[in-house]
């Protein structure tokens, strides 16, 4: 359980962390999955309205099929390709079926996240969904946002999208890095480590979510005693574990995307094992696929935080539905919930132009008559009611930055079986300030 002091700090997490915010501010259905995990924010409605959108709610996704996070993907699609079909045999939006395009979001190595966003807006897209990455979605937010369309990412997390100059065209269902580096340098902490050292990848995600531990961890009395900025793409990882092991820390704080299988071998290499160092990680590197090669027990006692709520059994079934090979769920509850959010905004506007769309969803996230589908939220708005769709991951809320204002941080832990469990065991509420 999380127990919450009269300051907001989170003091103990032993599952998960539920966290309010107190402050902050047309195409054919082409290919396959993929997604990925990294953070951005958002600004406020836009100020003016732009022509009406051509009467077809058109969604493109952009999430990574290839590249760093490509393990995030399948959950993502399947989380958009749910959504659409339950949309469509709910009547659609405006009175059509909705229509999505899929492509790949690559990762900041490749120039594929340009290539696809081009396609995306020559195919008319409303609103694009992704990409899964910060650092992806930062390089391609001013050409999207520039040509009207919504950006609506499931999973990233970055601190700079919240203040990113967005026309009131970006928003996401996951919450900002500050959140789970909160949740996960309390975590450190509660389980008795007083000596932390951290291995970040050095990019928007690595840094800004290692700032945020080491803040939480030295406030709540700990000593971060080496960290380590590496280099993703580098050929060996020797070098930066062996200054970890210098200092002889209590816990050390993964911080990464698929590369992270490589440190993990190099901390098994130096004896730095689970049974000798307590080992945390975060979305970007927990997998239920990335590590089920290595030895059995490899991972055994590691714990990791992952935005948003676990899914329930009844939606990984419907997911399941959608494509029987899904092991991961990270960030398919949240791109369920954009691609219904999106949808709602549209029927709400009575346009599915990308201006009008951003110009509802706050609304229809928050204040209303609670509904949790796209069906019953509908029906509300065709009788002309008011809602507030409660989604999958969370209550989301949406602030004036376009963050949710009300956000779940998991904490889950690995096995001998090198995988994690598929939900957190119990959840606690509590208001955070700032």
């Amino acid at each position: 359980m999380i127990r919450i002091a009269p300051s907001g700090r989170v003091l103990a997490v032993a599952a998960a962390a539920c966290l309010a915010l107190t402050a902050c501010g047309g195409g054919g259905d082409t290919a396959s999955p993929a997604s990925e995990s990294a953070a951005a924010p958002s600004s406020a409605a836009p100020a003016a309205p732009a022509a009406k959108g051509d009467g077809t709610l058109t969604l493109g996704t952009l999430l990574p099929q290839t590249g760093s996070l490509a393990f995030l993907g399948p959950p993502e699609f399947a989380g958009v390709d749910l959504a659409v079909k339950e949309i469509n045999e709910a009547g659609g939006v405006l009175g059509k079926p909705v229509t999505k395009i899929h492509t790949d979001s690559g990762d900041t190595t490749t120039n594929i996240a340009a290539q696809s966003v081009d396609k995306l807006l020559t195919q008319k897209a409303d609103a694009i969904i992704g990409a899964a990455s910060s650092s992806v979605s930062e390089s391609v937010i001013d050409k999207i946002t520039a040509a009207g369309v919504v950006q609506f990412s499931p999973a990233n997390t970055s601190d700079k999208f919240t203040t990113i100059e967005d026309d009131g065209l970006y928003f996401r269902t996951a919450p900002p890095d500050k959140l789970q580096g909160r949740v996960l340098g309390d975590l450190v902490v509660a389980d008795g480590n007083d000596t932390v050292a951290i291995l970040a990848m050095q990019d928007s995600y690595g840094t800004g979510l290692a700032d945020q531990v080491t803040k939480t961890a030295e406030e709540a009395g700990a000593q971060v005693v080496e960290r380590v900025d590496y280099d993703p793409k580098a050929a060996d990882f020797s070098a930066d574990v062996a200054k970890v092991k210098a200092k002889n820390p209590k816990a050390v704080v993964l911080i990464g995307f698929e590369e992270t299988a490589k440190v993990v071998q190099e901390l098994v290499k130096q004896s730095l094992t689970t049974d000798k160092v307590k080992w945390y990680m975060v979305d970007g590197n927990m997998s239920n696929t990335a590590y089920t090669k290595m030895p059995e027990g490899t991972l055994t006692g590691v714990k990791g935080t992952i935005p948003g709520a676990a899914a329930p059994e009844a939606f990984i079934e419907k997911l399941k539905g959608v494509d029987a090979d899904l092991n991961d769920f990270t960030y398919a509850a949240e791109a369920y919930d954009a691609a219904n959010l999106i949808a709602l905004a549209a029927e709400a506007a009575q346009d599915d132009g990308g201006k009008a769309i951003a110009g509802k969803l706050a609304e229809v996230s928050k204040g209303g008559e609670k509904c949790n589908d796209f069906k019953s939220c509908a029906e509300l708005l065709k009788a002309g009611k008011d809602i507030d769709y409660d989604g999958v991951s969370g209550p989301i809320e949406f602030n004036e930055a376009g963050d949710p204002a009300v956000a779940t941080i998991g904490v889950y832990e690995y096995s001998d079986k090198n995988t994690y469990a598929a939900k957190a065991l119990e959840y606690r509420t509590g208001n955070i300030e700032g």
